[in-house]
């Protein structure tokens, strides 16, 4: 492995910045999760809106249509009256889902050190908590 180069491991374009920039959103991840985790790659909008509390219908619709910009998804229209819609994890979709599952599995084992974080300022934990 060669050592880090600032100017191009660091750049504006780099991977580790255009991963974190896919996972701006907590919903885009969380909807990766879900697809695969509870509903076998595949499921229809109001599945997932029932399957991620806290997210609004908008919100849920605006992710969806950036996650099958992205290649992450894909939308199904079945030919059935009405017409039924279902969104699926694209081969790209899998590929990303390792590192969310990753993520995830840390995070329910290390509760206790998430715990431990200060709460920033303005968030909704931080007001839940005063």
């Amino acid at each position: 492995m060669q050592p880090a180069d600032i100017d191009t491991d660091w750049r504006e374009d780099c991977a580790p910045r255009r991963v974190l920039a896919l996972f701006a959103t907590k919903w885009t991840s969380m909807i990766l999760h879900t697809l695969h985790a509870r509903h076998g790659g595949a499921a229809r909008a109001g599945v997932l809106l029932r399957s991620l509390p806290g997210i609004s219908k908008k919100m849920l619709t605006q992710t969806l249509r950036e996650m099958e910009a992205s290649g992450l998804i894909s939308r199904h229209v079945q030919g059935t009256i009405p017409p039924a819609v279902d969104y699926r994890l694209t081969a790209l979709g899998y590929r990303f889902v390792e590192p969310v599952e990753l993520l995830y599995a840390w995070g329910r084992d290390n509760a206790d050190a998430l715990d431990e974080l200060r709460h920033r300022p303005g968030s909704r934990r931080a007001a839940e908590a005063a």
